[in-house]
């Protein structure tokens, strides 16, 4: 396969659909695109009804082009990361892995612009972030939930505000950064470094007051991001967790038993913001973002030192801080349901507490006047009985199972 030839089928399938963030290539499949968080086939000139594995192993050395080390780190690991370019159009961020023996790709498009806080929609307490000049800043969330795309804005930010150095280490560069008031390096894994823990440590010598780390993958990179974190550097990362609570187990379980208790003391004094992500779909088509936020005082100090318990449980100290901008995500998601964006269905689909959403959704139809029944038959005053009787008398008398 040609380079021309694998461009003209990734045009026709971004060509498609609107809203398409990953293409997908699979074996027995046709072309796919997802389209808001939906796989759907992709119908072209080729006409490629079902691939073969020949076909995606074609794609797949196109992709890679000759660069060893992907080839080798795909045949010794069974995948690997890199980039790929549709001319000036569209820039990809490309995962080829094996699966039953055969070869199997994802193409996450990637956006041209560089997101803004405002074009995010994001809340204002990211420009307290941008504020911070040392500790370490978490985005965590599933994949595809649009963490890079948060920290992109953050560092845009800092770009736009702050006469300082940037580093980031990014597996692979996403976001092109132009140089305004700060001074930006963008380093990618696998040309520019090795691996995450040696660009770390290399980072500490090119004297950065800012350091983007793509992923806290293992113990050495969580390891160094502490001590650069420590030694008077802004540290901003990602982490594959759904909430804070859990971000702090997922890194504490990167470390032996006998190294917690001094680990969780660097924490609690490092860690500065722990943001979680969820993509759930609007009401009126597309996605929304639902956010958790946590902050850092005494009370999370004392929860990160000495685990969650009694009267340190991270979500009730979230919900208690909502006046300085923390949210848990039921808080956020009642008031996406307040808006109207997003359905019943959805905001219990999402909720963290499923009881605390849905005792919020029946408030809000008391306020609005809506009729409530409850799993008991109990109907809640929502609609005085006088006025239920006389809409009931109004309605045709049915019979049997409602006919």
């Amino acid at each position: 396969m040609r380079k021309f030839e694998l461009d003209s089928i990734l045009k026709s399938m971004i060509d498609s659909y609107e809203s398409i963030s990953d293409l997908v290539f699979a074996v027995g499949r046709p072309l796919q695109v997802e389209s808001q968080g939906v796989l759907k086939p992709v119908r072209t000139q080729h006409n490629i009804q079902g691939l073969t594995p020949i076909q995606i192993e074609r794609i797949a050395l196109k992709i890679i082009s000759d660069d060893r080390r992907l080839l080798r780190e795909l045949l010794q690991s069974g995948s690997c990361d890199c980039g790929y370019s549709l001319s000036d159009r569209v820039r990809f961020r490309v995962n080829i892995f094996r699966q039953r023996g055969n070869w199997a790709i994802v193409m996450r498009r990637l956006q041209m612009e560089t997101p803004t806080l405002q074009s995010l929609n994001l809340p204002p307490i990211f420009l307290d972030m941008i504020q911070e000049k040392n500790g370490l800043i978490l985005v965590t969330g599933a994949t595809g939930s649009g963490k890079t795309t948060t920290l992109a804005s953050i560092l845009n930010e800092i770009n736009i505000t702050r006469a300082v150095h940037i580093v980031t280490l990014e597996d692979p560069v996403e976001f092109i950064h132009k140089h305004k008031k700060a001074t930006f390096n963008q380093r990618e894994l696998g040309t520019d470094f090795d691996s995450y823990p040696n660009g770390l440590r290399a980072a500490l010598r090119q004297a950065p007051k800012v350091i983007l780390v793509g992923e806290m993958r293992d113990r050495s990179t969580v390891e160094i991001a502490l001590t650069a974190a420590e030694t008077g550097h802004l540290v901003l990362s990602t982490i594959h967790t759904v909430d804070a609570g859990q971000s702090i187990s997922r890194i504490l379980g990167m470390f032996p038993r006998e190294e917690e208790k001094q680990l969780r003391m660097r924490l609690a004094e490092m860690l500065r913001y722990v943001v979680s992500q969820r993509l759930a779909p609007r009401r009126d088509g597309g996605r929304i973002l639902l956010m958790e936020i946590m902050g850092n005082n005494l009370r999370t100090k004392e929860a990160i030192a000495l685990g969650e318990g009694e009267n340190r449980d991270f979500y009730d100290i979230i919900e208690d801080s909502s006046t300085f901008g923390w949210t848990t995500f039921d808080q956020c998601i009642a008031r996406a349901y307040n808006a109207g964006s997003i359905s019943e269905e959805t905001a219990n689909l999402y909720a963290t507490r499923k009881g605390i959403v849905q005792r919020h959704i029946d408030q809000t139809k008391k306020q609005q006047g809506v009729s409530v029944e409850t799993s008991t038959g109990l109907r809640l005053d929502g609609v005085s009985p006088q006025k239920e009787s006389e809409a009931s008398a109004s309605k045709p008398k049915r019979g049997l199972f409602g006919l």
